[in-house]
């Protein structure tokens, strides 16, 4: 398996220095890609009717495209990887604007991760709808493609309609679209428009039937799995040398192509330690 990291997204910071440190060190390190989480907003929990969620208004989360727009001009190898962009949130034409730059400036290091996100609160503030979102993010995928590969065309969608116009300047390569999500539709969205899966779950039972789910119904739309990517994380925090190689092996034995470190909630620390954590991990998995 490929072997890269997660942006520690609440810890790492706003200072340019130490985010470039950190990056190249990354890179240095021999790591081949980079995540990066995101959400947009957070709410707050003291509001009316109060809050519960993965994160609120406390947790900090950089905005991928302008993050990765930094990170392509201070590296020059780690691919760039959204996991996930909550896709039906943003305006599609936007997206593949702001994709179609990335991957130009990074010679095509982007990959991109989406999801539909749960957050209804992110959805109304950014006047999207949030109960469609699902069937919204196929019609994107299928708009953002014909944006990065045509010329002036028109298309009439269910949610969207172009007129002659197009995207300019447009990506050289096609840029890899992964699926985040476990859900039976999603799970043949990704099977039939993916270019990989980025599962939700451990390294388990579940996790080996929802890929091999995946599996059977790209043989039924006639599609292979080679190139088909398969992304896992672990995480440094409460594990060990040996809880670590235990479940890359696991992840390596059910079909895993990547697994990225994250690094945060471990306690307080810098720059080096968290590059210092990658170390630990890789020498735990690598030996």
């Amino acid at each position: 398996m490929h072997i890269g990291a997660v942006l520690p997204h609440n810890e790492i910071g706003t200072d340019p220095g130490a985010i470039k440190a950190y990056l190249q060190g990354v890179e240095e390190m021999g790591m081949t890609h980079l995540l990066i989480y995101d959400h947009v907003m957070g709410a707050d929990p003291n509001r009316p009717g109060g809050y519960k969620g993965a994160y609120d208004k406390d947790t900090a989360f950089h905005e991928p495209f302008a993050f990765f727009g930094f990170a392509a001009a201070v590296t020059s190898t780690i691919e760039l990887v959204t996991t996930v962009l909550i896709l039906p949130q943003r305006q599609t034409v936007l997206v593949a604007k702001q994709a179609a730059e990335i991957a130009l400036l990074s010679n095509n290091r982007l990959r991109l991760g989406v999801g539909t996100g749960w957050n209804k609160i992110e959805y109304q503030a950014l006047n999207e709808e949030f109960t469609n979102r699902g069937r919204r993010q196929e019609e994107q995928i299928e708009v953002m493609r014909m944006l990065w590969a045509n010329d002036a065309f028109s298309y009439e969608g269910s949610y969207h309609s172009i007129d002659r116009a197009s995207i300019n300047p447009r990506p050289t390569q096609p840029v890899p679209i992964w699926f985040g999500g476990s859900a039976p539709v999603l799970l043949d969205r990704c099977a039939r428009l993916g270019d990989g899966w980025m599962p939700l779950g451990g390294a388990n039972d579940k996790s080996k039937a929802l890929l091999d789910e995946i599996k059977a119904k790209r043989e039924s739309y006639g599609r292979s799995m080679d190139g088909f990517g398969v992304q896992s994380q672990a995480q440094w925090a409460g594990g060990s040398p040996e809880r670590w190689k235990s479940h890359f092996d696991k992840w390596e034995e059910i079909g895993a192509t990547h697994m990225a470190i994250a690094t945060h909630n471990g306690g307080p620390t810098d720059v080096e330690g968290h590059l210092a954590r990658i170390a630990q991990y890789v020498a735990a998995v690598r030996g």
